[in-house]
């Protein structure tokens, strides 16, 4: 299974991943055209896109979506109510609900609930010959009846959207500091540090950190407040990515 953070960021986000029976992409919430020349610069035809996630229909997570679908008509997966929403938007001919787990050719996918200002939000555990990896962004907690289903994976796609402090000090309207720290918000950096020291076991060997907010966090805090917890709890990645907005990650191999 191969993986690259494609966008990341409140300005858009979509990530990929290989195998070796399919190719997909989670979210598509930047241009097309950035999309396009990002899967080239990996030698990946856009017309081998087979499906699209979806974790929300939040703009930052669709904005790229009509016009990706009408030049390469991948399946969108998506929940009921995601349909509901994104039908204002964007018509959709060809797309399957995953409200429980499904099967894209050799990939496994199991949605996991998120906790989100939407109607509805969701991250994904997928697994392809014995690899495994979590997606999670856009929410408020993660459950802990979720917990079981997250341990101990080998790749962590995880949202470090904010550091308190300086979200705290900084230039948003206090109504817009409350929804980002509430339940149905975003995960801090100290909020994924702690979940991470939680779900982290023998098998994790990577770790993305995804939709970091531009105005409220620095890459710097976001790597140290990650780092201090794990070594606190002693819990080591062999490797923390930071993603960028416009900027891939390199393709990681698991």
């Amino acid at each position: 299974m191969k993986v690259s953070v494609l966008a990341s960021g409140s300005k858009g986000n979509c990530t990929y991943i290989e195998t070796a029976q399919t190719k997909i992409l989670i979210d598509l919430g930047t241009s097309s055209l950035y999309v396009e020349r990002a899967l080239k610069e990996m030698q990946v035809d856009p017309h081998d896109i087979q499906a699209i996630l979806l974790t929300h229909t939040h703009v930052d997570h669709i904005s790229g979506l009509r016009v990706f679908l009408k030049k390469y008509h991948p399946t969108v997966y998506l929940t009921a109510i995601m349909l509901e929403e994104l039908q204002q938007t964007v018509v959709l001919n060809d797309y399957q609900y995953i409200e429980s787990d499904v099967m894209i050719a050799d990939l496994s996918i199991q949605p996991v609930k998120t906790s989100h200002d939407t109607g509805d939000s969701q991250g994904y555990v997928i697994e392809s010959n014995n690899h495994s990896l979590v997606y999670l962004t856009d929410t408020g907690y993660l459950n802990v009846q979720n917990h079981s289903r997250l341990m101990d994976k080998e790749l962590y796609i995880i949202e470090s959207n904010h550091d308190v402090n300086l979200l705290m000090e900084g230039r948003y309207p206090f109504h817009i500091k409350q929804r980002i720290l509430g339940d149905r918000g975003h995960l801090s950096n100290e909020q994924c540090a702690y979940y991470l020291s939680k779900l982290m076991g023998i098998h994790t060997k990577q770790i993305i950190l995804i939709h970091l907010s531009e105005d409220n966090n620095t890459e710097e805090l976001a790597y140290e407040t990650i780092t201090t917890m794990l070594k606190k709890h002693a819990k080591c990645a062999q490797n923390i990515l930071i993603s960028k907005q416009k900027e891939r990650t390199e393709l990681i191999e698991l």
